[in-house]
């Protein structure tokens, strides 16, 4: 494991964002949904794409609130541009667990 100083951690911006909007995407290579996430009036809304379809319905991510980067350049996966990367644990079978709060917490709180 490289150690990395404050410095460097301290550009991350790991933001709180609620998913607003959940749509499935089929073109994408692994099972994975299309998100939209509110990260307040300082950051706006994001894009994102998330393999987290085999723990998750669309029902059960919207209106949840995870933690994501927010300062990524933004990347082509298939038809659209992800703005952020939603951060998530995967277990031993693959499947991905999000960071969440156990707390509301306002969108675009920065952790730190």
């Amino acid at each position: 494991m490289e150690t990395i100083s404050w410095q460097d951690f301290a550009k991350v911006e790991l933001r709180v964002g609620t998913i607003i909007a959940v749509d499935d995407f089929p073109q994408a290579r692994k099972p994975a949904y299309k998100l939209q996430l509110d990260f307040g009036s300082e950051i706006g809304i994001k894009k994102s794409s998330a393999q987290i379809t085999s723990l998750y319905s669309k029902e059960q991510l919207l209106g949840k609130q995870v933690m994501a980067v927010v300062n990524f350049p933004a990347k082509q996966i298939g038809p659209i541009q992800s703005e952020c990367l939603v951060t998530g644990f995967a277990r031993e079978d693959g499947a991905i667990v999000l960071v969440t709060v156990d707390s509301p917490v306002p969108n675009g709180a920065k952790l730190g």
